[in-house]
């Protein structure tokens, strides 16, 4: 395993743990997490892919964003651990990560194939985040209090179980999502206004949209709608599982990479 770091266009460092051989494979992680949390499916995957796992600003091995934030910078840091890793790479984009690998696509042609793993996105019908929850969020954050911001995000946003979040807690990952904790509010605001638009027809590579078949209904229209818009998209669908099937089942996971 190497960490390495490149430069984005604003200036941040972002890091990256560059783990295995062969083809080229960029995981970017979702809201309250870093690289850690690809922990459970990583040794596999590094067995058929150069693996970078890559910290987004703000947590791990990367350096704090800017005072304001805004999506469209993780999207360039994404296109600067792609141009570094090589020409034709996978891009996998979990939750949030998976709108910034979109915004990302339209920056670079050194991706190869992309894939999306239930990029929260509203669609008619179908919030990601009730007001009331925001606001409760953002009690949390003044209060400095991460661990209610991850047990608000994780059973009122990303409507996990509370046997869910239990196993969440007993894994390697748990300690990098509290220190993310305090970016999750934010990160809700820019989730609010984005569009499954008719940008999306730009992405001519490949793309592979993983759908859990116990998905929320929000996360089912959302991908729907992603898809609509792609001229190479293909479902794949994860059996019984939800958001979290790199937690509850690794292997099936790592198949649908492969």
């Amino acid at each position: 395993m190497t960490q390495l770091r490149v430069v984005s266009p604003d200036g941040t460092v972002v890091g990256y743990e560059r783990t295995g051989q062969g083809p080229g494979l960029v995981l970017v992680h979702g809201a309250s997490a870093d690289h850690s949390r690809w922990q459970p499916v990583l040794p596999a995957l590094a067995e058929h892919f150069a693996v970078d796992a890559v910290d987004r600003r703000g947590r791990g091995l990367s350096t704090a964003e800017n005072p304001s934030y805004d999506i469209a910078r993780e999207a360039e840091d994404v296109v600067a651990v792609v141009e570094a890793a090589g020409h034709g790479v996978t891009v996998l984009g979990h939750s949030y990560g998976a709108l910034c690998v979109l915004r990302a696509a339209s920056l670079t042609d050194r991706i190869g194939r992309i894939v999306l793993y239930e990029p929260p996105i509203p669609t008619p019908g179908h919030h990601i985040v009730d007001p009331s929850v925001l606001a409760q969020l953002r009690a949390a954050v003044e209060a400095d209090d991460r661990d209610a911001m991850l047990e608000i995000f994780l059973r009122h946003v990303a409507l996990q179980t509370a046997d869910d979040v239990a196993m969440l807690r007993r894994s390697p990952a748990w300690a990098g999502r509290l220190a993310a904790a305090p970016t999750i509010a934010r990160e809700l605001v820019f989730v609010a206004g984005f569009e499954a638009d008719q940008s999306l027809a730009t992405i001519t590579v490949p793309v592979r949209m993983l759908l859990g078949t116990e998905s929320a209904e929000y996360i089912k229209a959302a991908t729907g709608a992603v898809l609509a818009r792609l001229p190479h998209g293909e479902l794949r669908p994860l059996h019984g599982q939800g958001h979290l099937c790199m937690d509850g089942d690794p292997e099936q996971f790592v198949a649908a990479m492969r």
